[in-house]
């Protein structure tokens, strides 16, 4: 096959959790595992850190790979979902996997492709295990997808774990209260593996505790980082330094040769080091068009926030987002004197603007609807003066579909 007929033959042939949303989700680790024994066990002849959590989780993965290449190591990268590329998922040292390596690895193994039909995700996890394997990486950097105990990365026994923080997201999977989000992302936690707390609240302390405790796992809180990078950099990655900081410091306690200069290095470059995009990233200036891939209540919170302080003048928010959100929490953070656009992606997985906009009456927001991003982009553009601010959010997918990232 073609690199293009490959990745038709993974997006339409097996289930994609972004694209079709929780029937793609496949709560066990029988698949990973058959796929695991297929490939000779990949994932136990590479070094690897794990990490979980509700918000925070892709750009601590990336800080972490970011300040381990500095450091001189070699370093692979699994994060996902993709933005513009399916090979933005796996890297090694920045560099995207190459096409003639995807088109190989399903090659090699289509047979059992066909015979235990796994899930996209799952094809993409052992897809990154056998390249940095084969490609004898120092270490990587590994990004759960959704939870921890039951996802597809939870077969490597990493060096530490981080878990960033607990948040009301995929509740109609990881369950309804913190205390079963907490547990489900807890799930990585290993034998006489060192895991760090990004952040603990009342209700997942306890949980933390009991789990580390049971696997004899020493748990250490994130402190206030040391590190202090310069430029515009997202208020709710400033709050992961802390967890970044502590994986680092344990590393160092374990053999790994990093510097507090390789730390604040690696942070400050982090997007040129590892191509880091949709964070905060500024598209456009006059005005000042921002997008960001912030997708529940608590990361949009923080965002919004952040542009408040920002916005010098009027504040333009295009907003999209997927079927399984808790619109009704987002609303309410949505400031009042912002001028809204409501548009959606192309995925099957989007909400309809349609349907945006009628939950949006319902909780007093009035705004115009645009099937496009894009179109909602030349919009607010021509609504806004040089120095008000446009910011496009509340979905992986949108951002991904902003012409110029």
């Amino acid at each position: 096959m073609t690199y293009k007929e490959t990745l038709e033959y993974l997006y339409t042939r097996l289930p994609m959790y972004q694209r079709v949303g929780k029937k793609a989700y496949k709560a066990d680790l029988t698949n990973t595992i058959t796929l695991m024994e297929h490939l000779d066990n990949p994932h136990k002849k590479f070094k690897s850190v794990h990490i979980a959590g509700t918000n925070g989780k892709g750009t601590s993965a990336h800080g972490i790979a970011a300040i381990l290449q500095t450091a001189g190591y070699k370093v692979g990268l699994y994060t996902s979902p993709h933005l513009k590329k399916f090979t933005e998922r796996i890297k090694i040292s920045g560099i995207e996997v190459s096409k003639e390596f995807v088109i190989d690895f399903v090659g090699r193994i289509k047979s059992i492709i066909e015979d235990i039909q796994p899930s996209f995700f799952e094809i993409t996890v052992a897809m990154a295990f056998d390249y940095f394997q084969r490609e004898q990486v120092d270490i990587a950097v590994i990004e759960t997808g959704l939870g921890g105990r039951l996802d597809s990365t939870n077969v490597i026994t990493p060096e530490v774990c981080l878990i960033t923080n607990i948040g009301y997201d995929h509740m109609d999977m990881l369950g309804d209260t913190l205390e079963k989000i907490a547990a489900e992302k807890a799930g990585i936690i290993k034998k006489h593996v060192p895991v760090v707390i990004g952040e603990t609240l009342p209700e997942t302390e306890p949980i933390f505790k009991q789990i580390s405790e049971n696997n004899e796992a020493v748990l250490i809180k994130a402190g206030k980082s040391n590190i202090k990078p310069q430029g515009m950099v997202p208020d709710y990655f400033l709050k992961n330094l802390g967890g970044i900081e502590s994986v680092i410091n344990e590393l160092i306690r374990l053999g790994w040769d990093v510097s507090s200069n390789h730390m604040s290095a690696g942070i400050e470059n982090i997007n040129e080091l590892t191509g880091l995009k949709g964070r905060l990233q500024i598209i456009e200036k006059d005005p000042l068009l921002i997008a960001d891939v912030s997708h529940n209540a608590d990361g949009l919170n923080i965002l919004l926030k952040q542009v408040a302080d920002i916005c010098q003048n009027n504040f333009h928010l295009i907003f999209g987002t997927v079927k399984d959100k808790d619109l009704k929490s987002i609303f309410s953070i949505i400031p009042k004197d912002a001028k809204i656009y409501w548009t959606q992606s192309n995925v099957p997985r989007t909400l309809p603007v349609e349907e945006l906009a009628i939950q949006g009456v319902m909780n007093g927001i009035e705004a115009k609807c645009f099937k496009n991003v894009n179109e909602a982009i030349q919009e607010a553009k021509v609504q806004a003066h040089p120095d008000d601010l446009i910011l496009v959010t509340g979905s992986t997918f949108v951002v991904a579909e902003v012409d110029g990232l």
